[in-house]
């Protein structure tokens, strides 16, 4: 009892005691007193990129807080719930999956011996989400890069039946495409797709030089289905084989390796595809775990008696990378800019929207997503199993990773030229002051790297912006990427100039808002590539 009343005495601030915190206070600096709105924007931010979120990982604990806290203000911005059973969060069952081993590749040609490929120096293995054991024997098709695109009148698959093959795909893409385009056929998901259409049922990517051992096991994510499977793009990517696996693989083949590979990392090289001599003979062994997580979703409903049945969506991801590798003793990799300031921004917005006295024809969805960092994982699974029919989505509005340190001179737009989006955000940037700049980073294939590009695989119109590369721009960006991004120095210690987080709401608000009010649905530029490619409305 005696010591219990001291500790009450002390907390409560026995005469003449001194408390630590007290003097804490009393010696910390005031804070600057920010506007109003500033600091309504500041305050999310300070609590989504806090130490006590962990840096938000999807399926954490951390992140199903930071989801309540997005649905909480969903709610005092007055959306209407959009999620399952009536409250605003989708439930989506996320799978975290990994090779067990290193799993066996075997080579057998007619009448010759099993010729076994050797793990780290042939070869390192996929993975097959939700398959505790994979196994097949199927003969094996080289099919040069493994793309098909009319538009670059190229077919890798001209004269050759995959039909329950493996292919075996070049990791190299063609020169010759558009930037946004080609950074598509890079991702081997889209390679893998490809090779399901054909009928394969698996793939194999041919790397020319070495494998890689670092990270081979690492972990990967996707969503599952109610069986327990894993989603993937197309057929499984069962390994990934270096030059010196490649040249087993071709043993006997009429094109050998040693003419293929002078030119394999060439994207200019065009190769005619063959059926290989051998029977591939594959086992591999995976490790899944379910995780659960969530997307958030409220709905601000039009009032157009027709066209509040359209949706426009405004998109952010919510997860950053939990903790990490330390730097500097700091293991939270917070994401701050990215992106708890673009789940700020779309809080704003909605509070924009509610409180106008201009309510929208058309019905806008404001979603923060899961598992962006781990491959769009959360939008896809939206964009496939959305609250609202698909068929009603007419666009997406993407925030991601403003870059807010510095006052922007004008705003890059990624997918504005490939529909009737464009002369829409032109026009509101221009309001602003801002001009609409071109990508300033064409190589990198920013279009296909956000959630936004999951709506577009749906063939929905689909834009997001980022503060521009004028003036101050360019060296900010530089010194963010260079700095902070996906590193735990990407938090609130780093300069963020909030009244430029208003201007980035305020270029969004009233893209959104033209979209929501205009008479007719946006629609893909005729021709488009990706609007061809997914059977978006107007690209034919």
């Amino acid at each position: 009892m005696g010591r219990l009343m001291a500790a009450v005495a002390l907390a409560l601030g026995a005469p003449g005691a001194v408390r630590a915190a007290d003097t804490a206070q009393a010696a910390a600096p005031s804070p600057v007193q920010l506007p109003d709105d500033q600091a309504a924007m500041k305050a999310h931010v300070m609590f989504l990129a806090s130490d006590a979120l962990r840096g938000r990982e999807a399926g954490t604990p951390e992140y199903r807080i930071a989801a309540e806290y997005v649905a909480a203000r969903f709610f005092a911005a007055g959306l209407r719930p959009a999620g399952d059973k009536g409250g605003y969060l989708q439930s989506v069952p996320l799978l975290r999956y990994q090779p067990a081993d290193h799993g066996d590749l075997v080579l057998t040609a007619k009448g010759g011996a099993p010729t076994p490929l050797v793990f780290g120096k042939d070869f390192v293995p996929g993975a097959v989400p939700g398959k505790p054991v994979f196994a097949l024997d199927a003969p094996v098709v080289f099919v040069g890069q493994g793309i098909v695109a009319p538009k670059y009148k190229r077919d890798d698959y001209a004269g050759v039946d995959v039909r329950g093959k493996v292919v075996a795909f070049l990791a190299e893409t063609p020169a010759n495409m558009q930037n946004e385009e080609r950074a598509h056929f890079a991702s081997p998901a889209s390679r893998t797709a490809i090779a399901a259409d054909h009928g394969a049922v698996a793939a194999i990517m041919i790397e020319p030089g070495s494998v890689s051992e670092a990270r081979w096991d690492r972990s990967r994510m996707t969503w599952a289905y109610p069986d327990g499977t894993g989603q993937v793009a197309g057929v499984p990517l069962i390994a990934t084989v270096s030059g010196a696996g490649a040249a087993k693989l071709f043993a006997r083949a009429r094109t050998p390796w040693e003419k293929i590979a002078p030119r394999a990392d060439d994207p200019t090289a065009l190769f005619k595809a063959e059926q290989l001599p051998s029977i591939l003979t594959a086992a591999l062994k995976t490790l899944s775990e379910p995780l659960e997580s969530y997307n958030v979703a409220g709905l601000l409903p039009g009032t157009d008696p027709a066209l509040s049945r359209e949706v426009v969506v405004l998109s952010a991801h919510l997860d950053h990378l939990g903790i990490g590798l330390p730097v500097n003793g700091d293991a939270i990799y917070n994401g701050a800019q990215d992106n708890a300031v673009g789940i700020a921004a779309l809080i704003e917005a909605a509070k924009r929207f509610r409180t106008s006295d201009m309510p929208t024809r058309r019905s806008i969805l404001f979603l923060a997503v899961t598992a962006e960092e781990e491959g769009m994982v959360g939008s896809d699974y939206f964009a496939r199993h959305p609250s609202v029919p698909v068929s009603r989505i007419v666009a997406d509005v993407n925030f991601d990773m403003p870059i807010l340190s510095y006052p922007f001179q004008d705003m890059t737009v990624f997918g504005a030229d490939r529909s009737t989006l464009g002369p829409i955000v032109a026009r509101a940037v221009a309001a602003l002051g801002v001009t609409m700049s071109p990508d300033p980073d064409p190589g990198e294939g920013f279009f296909v790297r956000s959630d936004h590009y999951r709506f577009v695989q749906q063939g929905i119109p689909s834009v997001f912006l980022w503060p521009g590369q004028a003036g101050p721009g360019k060296a900010a960006f530089e010194d963010f990427m260079k700095h902070r991004y996906h590193q735990p120095s990407d938090d609130l210690s780093q300069p963020i100039d909030w009244a430029q987080g208003l201007r980035f709401v305020a270029a969004n608000y009233a893209i959104t808002r033209a979209i929501a009010d205009a008479p007719e649905r946006p629609r893909w530029t005729k021709g488009d590539f990706f609007g061809l490619l997914y059977g978006g409305p107007g690209a034919k």
